[in-house]
């Protein structure tokens, strides 16, 4: 579990040389002893393999439960977050909405 997470969170990492992400399958656990874990990365875009060092500490590591499949989500990994003036945005449009749905996405 704790594993898969970590491949996860560095499939978010840039390659240093291209600045491409790494893939999941490009990236092997090595080690791992009281919190230190060491990892090998492979570049499938330059062919630059790397090691990283990582410490976690121990605590509760919570994984998202999505139903979004892996290409879906990298489809997102670029997406602007979302922001506290979308949020508010969003709230005073629904505020106002009378879910008339057929009129907001008609052709004017």
């Amino acid at each position: 579990m704790r594993e898969a997470f970590l491949k996860r969170l560095f499939s978010k990492v840039n390659c240093g040389v291209c600045g491409q992400k790494y893939d999941v399958s490009n990236i092997k656990i090595l080690d791992q002893e009281d919190g230190l874990w060491v990892l090998s990365v492979y570049c499938s875009s330059c062919g630059t393999q790397g090691l990283i060092a990582a410490v976690v500490q121990e605590g509760n590591i919570t994984e998202v439960i999505t139903d979004l499949t892996e290409a879906e989500r990298e489809r997102f990994d670029d997406s602007e977050v979302v922001g506290v003036d979308d949020v508010l945005e969003m709230h005073n449009f629904l505020k106002e909405f009378d879910g008339d749905f057929a009129n907001l996405f008609s052709e004017k």
